[in-house]
């Protein structure tokens, strides 16, 4: 008579891969699943804490010492998320003055339009915040929050090649200073080039609408089956 022991963890890993095995449960690639035993507390820990079971109750029978161990091993799901976020923003509105979320007036509107119209420069448009002024004095070519519109493409060049002329005379009349600043002008004005052409090679390429004659290059003949197709 055998002397009862415990059983042992490669025995019960054995017996899930046999149970999965015969099951035949596949992921999305198509292969078998594979499970440990831990992932059967995982498991646990999800099914119980969205069937309503509260999460310190959940805790003790984990035997988890702290509570944020327990809310590791519970799964979260897209569906959850998006109704937790959606309860999230619904807490917050009852907290909020209720004046906040008013229709807004014509005169806000006029005011948020003109925020945009007022983003439109020469070179581009600038990405500031809404509602705040602009902090570099208007200096575009050197700011980093100009977005270069790619129809002035020709128009940065030529401020490019202004500048390099600029500094050759600046070095010519040993204006040292006025050198140092133009270099940085011309850092930025090639730097706002590169991101034209950057954009440009990412667009998409137009192929253009295939004709039926370009997918269906041949006829068919009841006697002699496919032939090309007469050309033009």
């Amino acid at each position: 008579m055998r002397t009862p022991a415990p059983i042992s963890a490669a025995s019960i890993r054995r017996w899930i891969t046999n149970a999965l095995n015969h099951i035949g449960l596949r992921d999305a690639s198509g292969r078998l699943l594979t499970f440990q035993p831990h992932d059967f507390r995982r498991i646990f820990a999800t099914e119980a804490i969205l069937n309503g079971m509260p999460p310190h109750i959940c805790q003790l029978i984990m035997g988890h010492a702290n509570i944020n161990t327990t809310m590791g091993y519970k799964a979260v799901y897209p569906e959850e998320a998006i109704n937790g976020h959606r309860a999230f923003l619904a807490r917050r509105r009852d907290l909020r003055p209720s004046t906040e979320y008013r229709a807004p007036t014509k005169e806000e509107w006029e005011e948020l339009l003109g925020h945009f119209e007022h983003r439109k420069v020469s070179l581009g448009s600038c990405a500031r915040a809404y509602g705040t002024g602009c902090i570099h004095e208007h200096s575009c070519l050197r700011c980093p929050l100009l977005r270069p519109d790619p129809t002035q493409l020709p128009r940065l060049t030529e401020i490019r090649d202004n500048l390099l002329a600029r500094i050759d005379e600046a070095r010519q009349q040993g204006w040292l200073g006025e050198v140092d600043g133009l270099k940085v002008s011309l850092s930025a004005a090639n730097n706002k080039i590169a991101q034209i052409e950057e954009s440009a090679r990412r667009r998409p390429t137009e192929l253009g609408m295939p004709t039926f004659r370009d997918i269906a290059p041949h006829t068919i003949s009841p006697r002699t089956g496919p032939r090309p197709a007469k050309p033009r």
